[in-house]
């Protein structure tokens, strides 16, 4: 099977794929509906009280994420994800009964955001951990990378058809649609082989696991680097339902279907990054210093777009570059961490991956409430260059990286040290012009 799809020659994993799909569209769908809703219904196109539904959604991250990840190393991943899916099928078909019912309040809203978001707090660690056991350590930069493709590829069918659904029949049936979504990952984990699983040193009950996991962290400069680019990024920069709602509400006057339609055009770039992703056998902090550079330069020039179109195209770098950055984060952090540390460490990293999304969207929000819609996109733009370039001249410093550029092939070349004979770290193939 072509490198870039090998993991889904193993049937557990395969089953894990087809499964995320449905549910990733369902998720898609919701996160569209529940942003309008709050925008056009509950508020009067208020950018502060989307960030604030975002923040709460986000917030379980940092008060409860250590201490998933440490039940993620402790239990049986496929026995935690299936009370997780129930979990959520019930909190959606909970929203969508009172949406429909017409008396949603915007507390109400705010309530599922929250019940969601400590949800999700226990299903992404074990989420993350689980593709480990469903494929050797050879194929996990891979699964890792095909995990990505399927959140994105659903991302292209997700908004755009909850646009069309919130137009056609009302956002309460969205939330019921997604509530349904859960059971193709339901169904795909009780049809899973119990023997084919891969063996994983699970973690014993102790004291201190919690203040173990961010030991280990500690003594990983990589890993380090990795938050501080990936926690500044997702802070000011990843809040693209917020900020598209806006741009597409109040900057072009637009309505819930070409909310949706950014969305998918969004996936477009967010789907190449994933799929080149999964071709790569081993990403490093490197590509996502540089990934997170392209993401502040395309964001700029995305916020400077002056038609609804073109903002839609310009999004397909943006995706591109976020998800190239995210999924080389994801990827490095899983395949260097220790089995055993490995659901605490994703904990960690979701802890601040997702959980300065709480900090970071209503400061996204109040400034698009202010000055604009597009000032919104740009602070998140000039915080993703200012910190890929203090964390990459940071990287520089420390590991002794050069970068030559040479007149043959490879035109650039990362190297350790300046000597001829310094072995590459990377070595790129550009087009000449």
């Amino acid at each position: 099977m072509n490198r870039t799809f090998s993991s889904l020659g193993i049937r557990n994993y395969r089953l894990w794929f087809a499964g995320a799909v449905v549910s990733n569209i369902g998720t898609w769908m919701q996160r569209i509906a529940q942003d309008w809703v709050v925008l056009t219904v509950l508020t009067d196109n208020s950018g502060f009280a989307v960030g604030v539904t975002t923040a709460l959604q986000f917030l379980p991250f940092l008060l409860i994420g250590p201490w998933t990840g440490v039940l993620a190393d402790r239990v049986d991943h496929r026995k935690l994800l299936l009370v997780t899916q129930v979990v959520g099928a019930a909190l959606s078909v909970g929203l969508g009964a009172i949406v429909l019912s017409g008396h949603a309040q915007l507390w109400h809203v705010y309530a599922f955001a929250l019940g969601l978001g400590f949800m999700t707090a226990f299903d992404n660690p074990a989420r993350q951990a689980f593709v480990s056991d469903l494929v050797p350590a050879s194929h996990l930069s891979n699964a890792v990378g095909l995990n990505s493709a399927s959140f994105n590829a659903a991302r292209l069918i997700g908004p755009g058809l909850a646009g069309l659904l919130i137009a056609w029949i009302g956002s309460g049936w969205v939330f019921l649609l997604n509530g349904f979504t859960f059971l193709a990952t339901i169904i795909a984990l009780l049809l899973m082989r119990s023997d084919e699983f891969e063996r994983q040193r699970r973690a014993p009950r102790g004291p201190g696991q919690v203040l173990e996991g961010v030991r280990y962290v500690r003594s990983r400069p990589d890993i380090i680097a990795i938050l501080v680019v990936v926690g500044v990024v997702g802070m000011l920069g990843l809040n693209f339902q917020l900020t598209s709602a806006m741009m597409a509400r109040v900057e072009f006057g637009r309505g819930p279907g070409e909310y949706g339609v950014l969305g998918s055009i969004l996936a477009i770039g967010s789907l190449g990054g994933a799929l080149l992703a999964a071709r790569r056998r081993q990403p490093t902090l490197k590509l996502v210093v540089i990934a997170a550079f392209g993401f502040g330069a395309a964001n700029s020039l995305l916020a400077l777009m002056p038609t609804f179109w073109t903002f839609a195209i310009a999004g397909i770098p943006v995706g591109f570059a976020a998800l190239t950055m995210i999924t080389a984060a994801n990827a490095t952090v899983q395949t260097t961490t220790e089995p055993s540390m490995r659901g605490r460490v994703l904990a960690l990293y979701m802890m601040v991956f997702m959980g300065t999304t709480p900090i970071g969207s209503p400061i996204v929000g109040w400034v698009g409430e202010q000055y604009g819609p597009r000032w919104a996109i740009g602070i998140g733009a000039i915080a993703s260059l200012i910190v890929a370039t203090a964390v990459g001249l940071w990287s520089a410093r420390r590991w002794n990286v050069v970068l030559e550029l040479q007149v043959r092939r490879p035109f650039v070349r990362f190297g350790r040290g300046l000597a001829p004979e310094a072995e590459p770290i990377a070595d790129i193939e550009t087009t000449q012009t």
